[in-house]
């Protein structure tokens, strides 16, 4: 059984991202709830705010577990190449599980040593993936090593901050680790979104001329924004030309959604949810950019970007993928 569970990149980090998910969330409610009602939870175990682990931990524990799951999977079918082998699924498996560990008992631990557990898991992805996509480099392709790379920066900037060594690094860092990570969802929205609904659709017999399209002057420019999302929220946080471009990014993805079959794909669960969270990615940045403007709660657009939008499409891909590749 242990053999079969790391036999494919999916199997391990698609449960070990759910489970956690599930696990982070109910401590996190069970937190909220004893603070609401007026009580005090004294026996912290990690050395930063619970907010901080809570934001930290969901967008990079959650968010990389499905990361890998994802990449780990999907890249061997985009070259050609094959599988990683079980035992490197089990090792990249267990350095992201001691990520968790460090960051939980983080009160306990040398602050450097946190840091370097928590910081060892993309670094291994992003070699591994990097040897398959250079097989067969293709610019769509290898531009996931990009975000790969500010995601880690991410996580980077977060660590810094905590030790005092980046101001606002604790601040920036997630939110940074989010936008990279819906940086990923508007590259790879824009294939699977219009591809799956318009196979579906052809299976039926729709026309031709009836079939979702994507405009190729999308993917460049899409491209290109999605990769100045995490850079902006690193380094022009709170600044008009992030909430601009915020804005921008999410109005592109609204307009070129529409021309996705949306009417059709709303209709079939497995497609509406891939479309669903995708125009929420593009609803969150269009609210984070309005939010300076209007005085709409950014902490809400972010978590409306978050939850909807960038753990909506890794649901929905995580449940398509597993369906696809298990039956």
């Amino acid at each position: 059984m242990m053999k079969r569970l790391f036999s494919e990149g999916f199997r391990v980090f698609f449960l070990s991202a759910g489970l956690f998910a599930i696990l982070a969330m109910a401590w996190w409610a069970l937190y909220l709830g004893v603070h609401y009602t007026g009580g005090f939870v004294t026996a912290i175990p990690f050395a930063m705010a619970p907010h901080a682990w809570h934001g930290h931990e969901l967008a990079f524990g959650y968010g990389s577990a499905a990361l890998g799951g994802f990449l780990l999977t999907a890249v061997p079918n985009w070259t050609g190449a094959a599988s990683a082998r079980h035992w490197f699924i089990g090792l990249a498996a267990a350095v992201w599980f001691a990520g968790r560990v460090a960051l939980w008992v983080s009160g306990s631990l040398p602050a450097g040593l946190v840091t370097a557990v928590d910081l060892a898991f993309l670094p291994i992805l992003w070699v591994k993936i990097a040897g398959l996509l250079l097989r067969r480099p293709k610019p769509q392709n290898v531009v996931f090593l990009v975000f790969l790379s500010l995601f880690w920066l991410a996580n980077l900037a977060t660590h810094l901050g905590w030790a005092g060594l980046w101001d606002g690094g604790e601040i920036v860092g997630p939110r940074a680790g989010i936008m990279a990570l819906a940086g990923m969802i508007l590259v790879i929205g824009g294939r699977v979104g219009p591809a799956f609904t318009r196979n579906a659709m052809h299976r039926e017999g729709v026309p031709e001329a009836a079939l979702p399209k994507d405009a190729p002057l999308f993917t460049p420019v899409m491209i290109g924004l999605a990769a100045l999302l995490p850079l902006s929220a690193l380094f022009l946080s709170d600044t008009v030309a992030a909430a601009l471009l915020a804005l921008v990014a999410g109005g592109a993805q609204l307009v070129r959604q529409a021309r996705w079959g949306f009417g059709y794909a709303i209709r079939r669960p497995i497609l509406a949810a891939l479309h669903v969270s995708a125009g929420l990615v593009g609803i969150g940045l269009v609210t984070i950019g309005l939010a300076p403007f209007t005085g709409l709660s950014e902490v809400g657009a972010l978590h409306l970007l978050a939850i909807g939008g960038v753990a909506g499409m890794t649901l929905a891909v995580m449940s398509r993928a597993t369906l696809g590749h298990s039956g």
